[in-house]
């Protein structure tokens, strides 16, 4: 029997894009600041853009970005991108718990390839086991756009004030609101988690030690605990699916 996972690819793919439009268009407007970064490292727009479609994340990419400004090693960057990028390795464990027993591997690294918080965030929020080919559909239009927001953006330079650029990343959090909101509007336990999520970061980014650690770190760390605790509390069985 033919799994489920392969039926209707054209639609889902399709669908995938519908839902990675507005976060391609997000990631334009970020990444358009990013390019300004790497035009400070020394990088051209084709070098920009290659960088962006090939490691589709703002902070391990700012931070190597740093490392070529600074003149910094190869080691240096690895640690660097290593850390910033260390909570996509718990995004992507909870995506291998809605990925089919059936899901080759190959499909399985090529929609770890490019898992983000948006894009985590619409597969995740979708029911029923992980359809590679949904993700495929978001990845053909978000990686696109970070990659040309960069190169756009290295090609402006200076034109446009930096803190005109920053001022349109607000786009950004529109497009986080639009991820959980949802969910938050299906299910009163998500709503009280988001709510809890959002308090606990702001506290920790004041509190005396918590403030201390990167902004990545307090991500791990908040998710481990909270991720945890709404389990063991609140756990959830979701329907089989063949």
């Amino acid at each position: 029997m033919q799994p489920k996972w392969t039926l209707n690819r054209r639609k889902v793919l399709k669908e995938g894009i519908r839902d990675g439009m507005p976060i391609a268009l997000g990631y334009f407007v970020v990444s358009f600041t990013l390019g300004i970064a790497a035009k400070n490292a020394g990088l051209n727009p084709l070098e920009g853009f290659f960088a962006s479609l090939f490691n589709n994340a703002s902070a391990g990419e700012y931070a190597g970005f740093t490392v070529i400004a600074s003149g910094g090693t190869l080691l240096t960057m690895a640690i660097l991108t290593l850390v910033a990028n260390a909570r996509y390795m718990l995004m992507s464990a909870v995506l291998s718990q809605k990925c089919p027993d059936n899901l080759p591997l190959y499909h399985r690294i090529l929609v770890a390839f490019d898992v983000t918080d948006e894009i985590f965030g619409i597969s995740i929020a979708r029911p029923g086991p992980l359809n590679p080919y949904y993700n495929y559909g978001a990845m053909l239009v978000a990686l696109p756009g970070w990659s040309v927001g960069t190169a756009l953006g290295i090609m402006a330079g200076s034109m446009l004030p930096l803190s005109a650029v920053s001022a349109l990343s607000v786009a950004l959090y529109g497009m986080f609101i639009w991820v959980v909101v949802p969910q938050g509007k299906r299910d009163h336990v998500v709503a009280w988690l988001i709510a809890l999520s959002m308090g606990l970061s702001l506290l920790c980014s004041l509190a005396p030690f918590f403030s201390e650690l990167s902004a990545g770190t307090r991500t791990i760390l908040l998710t481990v605990v909270i991720a945890g605790l709404a389990a063991w509390f609140f756990p959830y069985k979701e329907k089989e699916d063949a």
